[in-house]
């Protein structure tokens, strides 16, 4: 599942294919952008902001997010794609390699001065380079009745976290994912767990919470529900947060660990 730690790795290897290179190929697939042709134009570099991607070409921005479903590929030039072309929303290439972005959830191409419009309204950034744990803890604690799960997956807050670190965040400060915001004793504490986590998985595909990475043991109550608490043995509980039937996320918890 695409969170930060994942849009951060896809901004590391698509800078390393593709900034300080011209495009000789410039396919967005999408049709508002499809007569856009950035072919000539020096790729100056791509960089994550929580879970988007900004890949600056020139005057322009090409702004993308995974999403559920998405994910970039890198590939040398006539090596076969691992998916369906129909699939492409967006195909990028130099004279050394071809990158394809696949079913992302947005593509769109903006004027670099345009990018505060897009991504201006995120709360810090925990994988930045600007950090800034307290003014994270700041906007988490102004939404006060909002549920801690709900809070913390709100990228206006502090941005970054997906359904799995929310979950296990809950979980590792025995906190009820439905517990109001400002019932929770430590907010400081949640976001710098928060931190620490998403930090330790920065650099590596398999992602865990537990410090386990075998399969099946790398998460204490995502996607675990039925299963016994690693912990206290108790049978882990599974259940929806969101203010609507479209915004609704699925929450994991243990009733005697968080209770």
């Amino acid at each position: 599942m695409p969170e930060g730690d994942t849009v951060f790795r896809t901004a590391q290897h698509l800078d390393q294919a593709l900034a300080g290179r011209p495009l000789t190929v410039s396919d967005v697939r999408v049709p508002k952008y499809a007569s856009v042709d950035l072919v000539g134009e020096t790729v100056e570099g791509v960089v994550s902001r929580g879970k988007h991607l900004l890949t600056r070409v020139g005057d322009y921005s090409i702004h993308t997010h995974l999403k559920m479903e998405g994910s970039w590929h890198i590939y040398r030039h006539g090596t076969r794609w691992r998916r369906p072309a129909y699939l492409a929303r967006i195909v990028l290439e130099n004279t050394e390699w071809v990158t394809v972005g696949f079913e992302l959830g947005l593509v769109e191409v903006i004027e670099r001065e345009r990018e505060d419009d897009v991504v201006g309204y995120l709360g810090p950034d925990l994988l930045g380079a600007d950090w800034n744990p307290d003014e994270a803890v700041r906007r988490l604690a102004v939404k006060g009745d909002r549920e801690i799960d709900v809070a913390l997956l709100d990228q206006s807050n502090l941005a970054g976290l997906g359904n799995v670190y929310a979950n296990e965040l809950c979980f590792l400060r025995g906190i009820l994912p439905h517990r109001p915001v400002a019932e929770v004793r430590d907010l400081p504490g949640v976001v710098a767990l928060a931190h620490r986590l998403i930090l330790a998985n920065r650099d590596r595909v398999e992602r865990t919470t537990t410090g386990d990475l075998r399969p099946g043991r790398q998460t204490w109550v995502y996607g675990r529900d039925g299963q016994p608490c690693r912990r206290c043995g108790t049978r882990i509980r599974r259940g929806s947060l969101g203010a609507n039937e479209l915004s609704q996320r699925v929450t994991y918890w243990c009733p005697v660990c968080q209770g």
